[in-house]
């Protein structure tokens, strides 16, 4: 057994084989297999199995398998102002997205028949992951329950979010939640720039710095709504600069520290 160091850049793929294995990252082309269970890498316990592969052999699967996928709006006060929100809120605006619109990197956004939406938009974000169990968390210890980071794009139909009085029609169809493409620990989340392009072209370019909450704030306010378990995810919000994607678009979400978030749409 090993101790995982501070930064590492973990990720969750399938081999050749069909099995399902963590592995860390090396020089962005090797992975380091790993026999560890995800409960056991939040725990620290890094179990190496002895195979090294390719990066380029093995698909990258969804970083995690979460208990649930929370989402903040309206963190970035031009994103609010842009689409129609409340900028600058005085406590989150919250909503949930079905684990059926989690796809990896590389993986396909399918956009609904055009009689159920006819304006899907990127909105490329930072995204937590939880590492331990929580309830009631203080403010000045809520980045301790953070294991790492990842990137997500919250897909949005924002027509229907525009005229319904909840978000999950919207949010919720299959493939919305484009995540990874890894974990990466070590990292501090309230100071990380992010850059979506759509074909491309830059559309966003924002930092988490920007929020107008903070994101230890945001952390302890949801865990007196809701336990939170090791392996949810927790989306920030999103910058300025969401805009509509069609079928032929590819959209990459950058994140410094991180890397890219790839997906083409069809």
């Amino acid at each position: 057994m090993h101790i995982l160091p501070k930064t590492q850049k973990i990720v969750r793929y399938q081999n050749q084989h069909g099995k399902i294995h963590y592995g860390i990252v090396e020089d962005d082309e090797i992975i380091l297999q790993l026999s560890s269970s995800f409960a056991e890498l939040v725990n620290k316990e890094i179990k190496y199995d002895g195979v090294k592969v390719k990066y380029s052999d093995v698909k990258i699967l969804e970083p995690v398998k979460p208990s649930k996928v929370v989402n903040f709006g309206w963190t970035y006060a031009d994103h609010a102002k842009e689409t129609g929100g409340e900028p600058n809120l005085i406590e989150p605006f919250l909503f949930l997205k079905p684990s059926s619109s989690l796809i990896p990197d590389k993986g396909t956004i399918f956009l609904p028949p055009n009689d159920l939406t006819n304006q899907v938009e990127l909105e490329g974000e930072v995204a937590l992951v939880i590492g331990k169990r929580g309830k009631n968390i203080k403010e000045e210890d809520a980045l301790d329950y953070v294991f790492g980071c990842t990137i997500f794009n919250d897909v949005t139909a924002r027509d229907l979010t525009k005229k319904d009085p909840q978000f999950t029609r919207g949010k919720g169809f299959d493939t919305f939640g484009p995540l990874g493409p890894c974990i990466v620990t070590g990292v501090d989340p309230t100071n990380l720039r992010i850059v979506t392009t759509l074909n491309g072209r830059v559309v966003q370019d924002g930092n988490t710095n920007q929020m107008s909450l903070s994101i230890p704030y945001l952390i302890s306010w949801l865990s007196q709504v809701m336990t939170l378990e090791p392996g949810d995810i927790l989306a920030t919000g999103s910058p300025s600069g969401s805009c509509p994607i069609k079928s032929g678009d590819v959209v990459v979400v950058e994140v410094e520290k991180i890397g890219q978030l790839c997906n083409s749409v069809q």
